[in-house]
């Protein structure tokens, strides 16, 4: 019998590589959850319109589920971080604390939680999932998104403890890829990358000097790890790291983009604005030894993946996913 798999979040970045990789197997009832954003073609989808800030909501969705991919959040770029920092908190809360509630109580199989890495600290070596203390202040930019964040996963902690439910709680690094946010609004800094560098016709400018080193994993590594621990978690409980465990810095990332572009750019540094040394890549040694997971895709290989399917689906006069994608 097929297990019936809840993706809320659907509509998102995470959200949609999860649909397209999940809904090609043939173990899965796979039902897709959207709120604003208009559903998607997918063939063996079921969609379902639905606020997980409503309680009523959240317990009507959950009925019969065995599995919940937990990839929906009030989330945007680096710029909300900055000047609206606030909205990454409230609602992530409310939704959360509901889906685990329902979830608890409907005795659901397994729910998997995408969580980050903010809270950890800039380090040169590689970190563990015990190399974070919560004594240390969080940086002040990332104190309301990373302190919520722990405060979910602490809440799958809880609710497996309790009760009958698998939780999962994922650290994944800056995951990049298909289907990723690509508007220079609402985009991470790889997204944001390779739109400066598609659109650009003669230079490419990068904010400071691009010290700042960041651990970049494509999302065909997740949704493979997000299965694999569906299959192998070995304990109710569980927070594991998941990362290329690899750091590289701006300044590299840029020149590797342009490179496999094929692009002849050059590449300025405005100066004027801040750069802040700081470098996190992750120790996967845990779901290394319990789910038999470690990434697949180089850096090199996903830069030229992204960008193939960057021409093939993105508008480059809207930098909107075209509709036929």
């Amino acid at each position: 019998m097929k297990q019936k798999l809840l993706i809320c979040g659907a509509t998102g970045f995470v959200g949609r590589n999860m649909v397209e990789y999940f809904a090609g197997k043939s173990e899965y009832d796979v039902h897709a959850v959207r709120f604003s954003r208009p559903e998607f073609a997918r063939k063996g989808v079921t969609w379902h319109k639905a606020d997980l800030r409503d309680l009523e909501a959240v317990n009507a969705l959950l009925d019969g589920v065995d599995i919940i991919v937990q990839a929906a959040a009030t989330t945007s770029g680096a710029k909300d971080i900055v000047t609206r920092p606030y909205i990454h908190v409230t609602d992530n809360a409310v939704m959360n604390s509901y889906l685990f509630r329902s979830a608890f109580e409907r005795k659901v199989k397994h729910v998997l939680f995408f969580s980050c890495t903010v809270m950890y600290p800039s380090s040169e070596k590689a970190l563990k999932e015990s190399d974070f203390d919560a004594n240390t202040p969080l940086h002040p930019r990332y104190f309301g998104v990373g302190n919520t964040k722990i405060y979910i996963e602490k809440m799958c902690e809880f609710f497996s403890r309790i009760g009958e439910t698998k939780f999962t709680a994922i650290r994944h690094s800056n995951i990049y890829g298909e289907y990723d946010k690509f508007d220079l609004e609402r985009s991470h800094v790889f997204g944001a990358t390779v739109t400066k560098v598609m659109t650009a016709k003669d230079k490419v400018i990068v904010w400071g000097t691009g010290e700042e080193e960041r651990d970049l994993l494509h999302a065909d590594d997740l949704t493979r790890f997000v299965e694999l621990a569906i299959h192998k978690q070995p304990e109710k409980y569980r927070l594991y790291n998941c990362g290329l465990g690899k750091a590289v810095s701006i300044r590299e990332l840029v020149n590797r983009i342009v490179a496999a572009s094929g692009k002849k750019l050059v590449i300025e540094h405005d100066l004027s604005q801040p750069t802040i040394k700081t470098s996190l890549f992750l120790d996967c040694g845990l779901a290394k030894r319990e789910l038999g997971w470690e990434p697949k895709v180089g850096l090199d290989d996903g830069i030229k993946r992204t960008l193939d399917w960057w021409r093939q689906h993105i508008d480059h006069d809207t930098l909107k996913l075209r509709k036929s994608a």
